[in-house]
């Protein structure tokens, strides 16, 4: 699901939607970088639950559909542009010019994506997230962005939850990944990409 870091069955997705960053950590983190009050946001690809947490920031915020590496806006239409999971992967050169020009001078774009090194990743196998993408020369920070991590969880009731949930979305492998947990929680890091209009596309 969009406003998910992976595609889970329904009731499975329920539960992730409890446990992810029961801290609030990530909305926290995108009014620090927008800011999101009193902005017009447009939201591509979070979904209905994140689209709520920008509303409860103070945000104006929108659903943007993303088509064909177009954005359905108008040019320089909004203050903010906030990008989840499912998109800009990675953030390539004509998507940043998409980006850029829907955002007003001034404006910001931020795009959310896991990070790795933590027991999620372990879970998830190797993705372009947890090496090349969070490197130097990779597209985000090669590409004008900087980065906040976050260190958040997925947290659940207790463990016997712990692992009815990581046996649901990831089968033996979830099962016994919970034998090394002493706590019913697993460490979920979160990285935050944050980039400003440019000046030159001010012109």
């Amino acid at each position: 699901m969009a406003d998910l870091p992976f595609e889970l069955a329904a009731p499975l997705a329920a539960q992730l939607h409890t446990a992810l960053d029961v801290e609030r950590k990530i909305p926290r983190a995108l009014e620090a970088l927008g800011p999101v009050e009193g902005r017009d946001v447009a939201l591509i690809g979070g979904g209905r639950v994140r689209l709520d947490q920008l509303t409860e920031l103070g945000g104006r915020a929108a659903e943007a559909a993303w088509d064909n590496g177009r954005l359905e806006l108008d040019d320089r239409a909004v203050d903010l542009l906030v990008g989840w999971w499912s998109v800009l992967r990675p953030a390539d050169a004509s998507a940043l010019a998409e980006c850029d020009r829907v955002l007003r001078p001034g404006g910001r774009l931020l795009v959310v994506h896991d990070y790795g090194r933590d027991d999620v990743s372990l879970l998830r196998g190797d993705l372009p997230e947890y090496g090349a993408w969070s490197r130097r020369n990779g597209p985000f920070l090669g590409g004008g962005f900087r980065v906040r991590v976050l260190h958040c969880w997925w947290t659940f009731p207790d463990l016997d939850a712990t692992r009815a949930f990581l046996a649901g979305a990831f089968g033996d492998q979830g099962t016994t990944f919970v034998d090394r947990l002493k706590r019913p929680r697993l460490s979920y890091n979160v990285a935050v990409y944050h980039r400003a209009r440019p000046d030159s596309a001010d012109g």
